[in-house]
């Protein structure tokens, strides 16, 4: 994008937007169940979920596509729920984009702002202001078959901010991308959103992409807010094991508490024993996890490790990652990698120690 461009109009705070008591269903099908939430004025804000979790639902309800059962939607303290979208003072650009095809880009950022019978002068400020902001200033003239993705998507952000709304809605707006524009296109949507200050929430399924731009996310699954909270939140004490397993990748082990004080080990199927802190009390049914690079390989006879034998070995770049066959069980184990380093051969004896301090007792 080109230099910072300011837009004058645009409140450099957004709304804050709560959602309260919110269900929704289709038929017999519970789609959202009891949604509770809030998003803080100029956040940028992520529902993360896998296919069919609700995410897009709840960000069409938000925009007013979609209507509650029960519940309501407040913007900047106002019930907005019974509002058409297009009296929400809300822009969402839609994964597919959505633009005109045989209208040129100015054409395109104009249309919502001509359906609004502003000015012409208005109009042209406005969309000029908006194509500067998302550096297609020189490409005005263009349609969007001879634009690449990336710039479709800027169009179709340009087009919504022109009519300055106080919430920007963004359903998966970079699904569509080859993976290298992706990483650039979500830098610049952060980028502009923290000079906007306009208060945003991103749908996605990637947690990477809602791990690198949003302030917080709120995890979903089956229609449930599962855990709301900062990214690194999340992946250090997730609510239970569906978002430890969502948000990155965490080895599950099931067994139980036995032992005293010092003495106190976690025994899983296959005579696995692994020593926990001495204040560790897992709740009934919950299961011990940790995350790849909270354990270690050292010699298969490694005085308080627990013996094992590589079974996969995976190069991530900067690290190693091993799979490691215990007690039954194939656990994952991350290596940093460096240039001449020793690596381990599938069907190598090893040990294992995971770090007491970094297991989590989790339940579903």
């Amino acid at each position: 994008m080109n230099q910072p461009v300011r837009m004058p109009g645009l409140a450099t705070r957004g709304a804050g937007i709560r959602v309260e008591n919110v269900n929704l269903s289709y038929g017999p099908l519970h789609v959202l169940k009891d949604i509770n939430l809030e998003v803080h004025p100029g956040e940028f804000f992520a529902f993360l979920g896998p296919s069919g979790c609700g995410k897009t639902t709840l960000l069409r309800l938000i925009a007013g596509f979609n209507q509650a059962d029960t519940g309501r939607v407040l913007v900047s303290g106002e019930d907005i729920s019974a509002l058409p979208p297009w009296k929400r003072d809300v822009g969402m650009v839609f994964q597919s984009y959505a633009l005109w095809p045989h209208m040129t880009v100015r054409r395109n950022v104009a249309f919502g702002l001509e359906e609004r019978r502003l000015p012409r002068s208005e109009i042209a400020q406005r969309v000029s202001e908006s194509l500067a902001l998302v550096g297609l200033d020189q490409l005005s003239d263009r349609r969007p078959s001879q634009l690449s993705g990336g710039q479709q998507q800027r169009v179709a952000l340009a087009r919504t901010i022109a009519v300055r709304p106080k919430v920007l809605l963004l359903d998966e707006p970079l699904s569509n991308l080859d993976a290298k524009l992706r990483v650039q296109v979500r830098r610049e949507l952060r980028e502009l959103q923290q000079r906007l200050g306009i208060t945003t929430i991103f749908v996605t399924h990637d947690q990477e992409e809602a791990n690198t731009i949003c302030d917080r996310i709120a995890v979903m699954n089956d229609g449930i807010v599962q855990q709301v909270g900062t990214p690194i939140e999340l992946y250090q004490r997730p609510a239970n094991l569906f978002v430890a397993g969502f948000l990155g990748t965490a080895n599950i082990l099931e067994g139980e508490i036995s032992g005293f004080g010092c003495d106190k080990v976690f025994q899983a199927p296959g005579g696995v024993k692994i020593p926990v802190d001495s204040g560790a009390d897992a709740a009934p049914g919950s299961k011990l996890a940790f995350r790849p690079q909270d354990a270690s390989l050292h010699a298969k006879d490694e005085s308080g490790a627990i013996p094992g034998a590589i079974v996969n070995r995976e190069f991530l770049g900067s690290s190693i990652r091993y799979g490691v066959k215990i007690g039954g069980k194939e656990i994952l184990v991350d290596i940093p990698f460096h240039s001449g380093s020793t690596l381990h051969e599938v069907g190598d004896a090893v040990a294992v120690k995971i770090a007491p301090s970094s297991v989590l007792w989790l339940a579903s």
